[in-house]
């Protein structure tokens, strides 16, 4: 009881001890008597910043119950000074405490768990009482001090000995006597996000190491291990040697053998582990993760290096968990702190052993949508991991868009050539039906490749392998209307990826405008879906001429930037201030100003988004090669999402431009000493490898439009509030090139037309 300077005892005499420290003779001057059962587990809170607040000592006891006591001013005293003998301590019976209601507010909570309480937490910035037994069905309770909530209650076999919360990582950790250290996300007590197996005896104590996001774990055998959070890794083994050890007997050990001290007292974090008569002290390290502290046996050097993982099939932002979603080709899905790069949850088999191809997010953002090669799309809880719902497939034939309406009716596109929608927003059971009501059969003449929607529009927009982009309404679920560029070449190479620019849409002045950018070939045209349907804009975004473009995103709040990111790596950003809004004879076909231009990755990118953190702008890229990295705008790398060493996202300070590897001298000019290049002008340089392949993007005549009904926006423009966009692409077949059809298309692709 650090703000009052008293060590609290309770013995098995059902009493509590209160020890004076804040003299050199230490001496105990309240006993407190006649509880109706033992204490078993004790915890005291007090308010540092406010010293006022009242503090609050928590007693769980044998019988399962809790017994709360507010001092009211801890200051002046915990209980009222009454006649005491000299030299001996106030002796306060446990009915009585009614006379000390001026100084203290006494109350029991009976029954909680069916056994004896374990541990006991307070969480003041919910009101939250947490507390452990060994109990099967009430294995961890938590519930709030006014009562008036249901509590939380997990139950797992054999309970919880020991467990540990932090509110910062939103993260709990239990031990017990099945040798299992588990991981739980708070308030989800149906599964644990890991499981941790190692400990041979059981699990006496566990606590978190905030400083490095680390897990301790203690077991009967004096055998200490560490976690790290974010891999689930074991990173080392201690076997503590106590004196009062013996070859072939377990030592004895108090109930409460861990003790973490953090700063700023002592000044440097500390562990005592006691056992017996003995303590053990452990100095902790607080640099991050890899920095080479006892925690972990990792020395590798810390380095610029892009870490790499399986192939990324494709990413996305979630804004209101500030997290990176990343889906991979081997079907798992991993969940990153953005703030920081450091894993928070992943997900395995997703879909088996089918590749993972596209992902979405719902309106809330609290559930993500995958789709596989096979057809299957699943709905998973963003907090835990759980599968929540299993959407009827239509065919087996891959899926490879998906996008999310306001009222959770979401849209899935693939090689049906269909349209199918599912109702998520009212799904109880495991499995949902899709609803074929889309007037989508026989629109398309090719599997579908991208899906955008635009709420300010009431539309939607897909395109297809066959280059055709068609435009929806969503209030009649048809077409109305059909774009599509001809090309010199007999066939015409698909669509990529489709972004609408939701400001522009919701602007009464330049909704008509070029609000639709579809990527083609390399080739980014700027369509309009209202008024004059055609192209407002249109140039050759790759610096090479034999590349794509799969990764569409924009600053949605003003699109005065567009981000493309190409086949062979590069990232560029465009300023889209004042690009393709005039009405012209003939569509722009000069480039925008280039803002910035450098290599990424060193393969496809599959996946860019602009993200607004800390009121800067920053851009998200993910890589074919496995490695996601985030970027200031103006090209610093802030780092690589599962690097050693994590990033704080308000230290701009922090952010260092490193130069990536970017191949041979020929791919750049002389200006990549940076490990980026600066254009800030919109001539041409005529030795741009990009000039061909922009004139021949440019010369094409007009371009076929195709009017089912003209496209008004909704008389109200709060009828539909504006979405987030979320593009999916096809990355198995734009990235690796392995499906059969995308074979048909590389004369197009080398011969550099649009």
């Amino acid at each position: 009881m650090g703000n009052v300077h008293r060590v609290a005892i309770a013995t098995d005499c059902r009493d509590l001890h209160f020890v004076n420290v804040s003299t050199a003779s230490v001496f105990e001057d309240v006993h407190l008597f006649g509880f109706r059962s033992v204490p078993t587990a004790l915890c005291y809170w007090h308010d540092i910043q406010c010293r006022e607040r009242p503090s609050l000592l928590l007693l769980g006891d044998e019988k399962g119950g809790v017994h709360l006591m507010w001092f009211l001013n801890p200051f002046k005293g915990l209980f009222k000074n009454l006649s005491m003998k000299e030299n001996s301590p106030q002796r306060i019976f446990v009915p009585d405490l009614g006379e000390h209601s001026d100084m203290v507010s006494y109350r029991h909570i009976p029954n909680i768990h069916q056994g004896p309480v374990t541990r006991v937490m307070f969480e003041p910035d919910t009101n939250i009482i947490m507390t452990s037994s060994e109990s099967d069905t009430t294995s961890v309770v938590f519930m709030n001090v006014t009562l008036k909530q249901e509590p939380y209650i997990w139950k797992f076999k054999q309970g919880a000995k020991c467990f540990d919360y932090n509110a910062s990582l939103q993260l709990m950790v239990t031990g017990g006597g099945d040798r299992a250290v588990r991981l739980w996300t708070p308030f989800v007590t149906t599964c644990p996000v890991a499981t941790l197996l190692g400990h041979r005896t059981t699990v006496l104590d566990v606590a978190i190491y905030q400083a490095v996001e680390q897990i301790f774990s203690y077991s009967r055998d004096a055998e200490l291990r560490v976690w790290d959070i974010s891999s689930h890794h074991c990173l080392k083994t201690v076997r503590l040697q106590f004196p009062c050890q013996q070859p072939g007997r377990i030592p004895e050990h108090g109930n409460f053998p861990f003790l973490l001290l953090s700063p700023p007292l002592p000044v440097q974090s500390h562990l005592l582990v006691g056992c017996k008569d003995y303590l053990a002290l452990l100095r902790l390290t607080e640099t991050t993760r890899g920095g080479g502290g006892w925690l972990t046996d990792d020395r590798r050097e810390r380095g610029p290096n892009l870490q790499r993982g399986p192939a990324l099939s494709c990413a996305l932002y979630n804004s209101t968990l500030r997290q990176v979603v990343t889906g991979h080709a081997d079907s798992s899905v991993s969940l990153w702190d953005v703030e920081t790069g450091r894993r928070r949850l992943q997900i395995l088999n997703t879909h088996g052993e089918e590749k993972l191809t596209c992902m979405a997010l719902d309106s809330s953002h609290r559930r993500l949508i995958t789709g596989a090669r096979n057809g299957t799309i699943k709905v998973w809880n963003l907090l835990n991991g759980l599968n929540l719902h299993k959407l009827e497939p239509v065919t087996d034939s891959e899926v490879t868009g998906l996008t999310c309406l306001h009222d959770n009716q979401l849209l899935a596109v693939g090689r049906s050539q269909r349209i199918v929608q599912y109702d998520i927003a009212a799904a109880k059971d495991l499995h949902v039906r899709a609803d074929m009501s889309w007037k989508s059969s026989g629109v398309h003449k090719s599997h579908t490749l991208a899906v955008s929607q635009c709420a300010a529009l009431g539309v939607i927009a897909t395109a297809s392998h066959d280059g055709e982009v068609i435009i929806w309404r969503l209030e009649t679920q048809g077409p109305v209307l059909h774009l599509q560029s001809p090309t010199q070449r007999a066939v015409v190479p698909p669509v990529d990826s489709l972004l609408f620019l939701q400001h522009r849409a919701g602007d009464r002045k330049l909704r008509n405008r070029g609000v639709l950018v579809a990527s083609q070939a390399g080739c980014l045209r700027f369509w309009s879906v209202t008024g004059q349907t055609h192209t407002y804009g249109q140039f050759f975004a790759p610096d090479q001429t034999n590349e794509c473009v799969l990764a569409l995103s924009s600053d949605q709040p003003k699109n005065t930037i567009l981000v493309s990111g190409d086949t062979a790596g590069w990232l560029q950003i465009w300023d889209i201030c004042h690009f393709a809004v005039d009405i012209q004879n003939q569509p722009v076909c000069e480039r925008p100003p280039l803002l910035q231009c450098w290599k990424a990755h060193q393969r496809a990118l599959v996946s860019v988004e602009v993200l607004e953190l800390a009121d800067r702008l920053f851009v998200l890229t993910a890589s074919a090669d496995g490695s996601v990295g985030l970027w200031t705008k103006d090209g610093d790398h802030v780092g690589s999402f599962g690097q050693e060493v994590m990033w704080n996202i308000t230290e701009p300070a922090a952010y260092q431009r490193k130069k990536l590897s970017e191949g041979t001298e020929e791919e750049r000019s002389e200006s990549d000493d940076a490990g980026f290049r600066e254009v800030r002008s919109q001539v041409t340089d005529p030795n741009n490898r990009g000039e061909t392949s922009q004139k021949e993007c440019c010369s094409e005549g007009h371009h076929s439009v195709q009017t089912a009904s003209s496209i008004r926006p909704p008389e109200n423009e709060h009828e539909q509030p504006q979405q987030p966009l979320y593009l999916r692409e096809d990355s198995c077949q734009k990235v690796a090139v392995c499906h059969e059809s995308r074979h048909l298309f590389d004369d197009i692709r080398h011969g550099n037309h649009c």
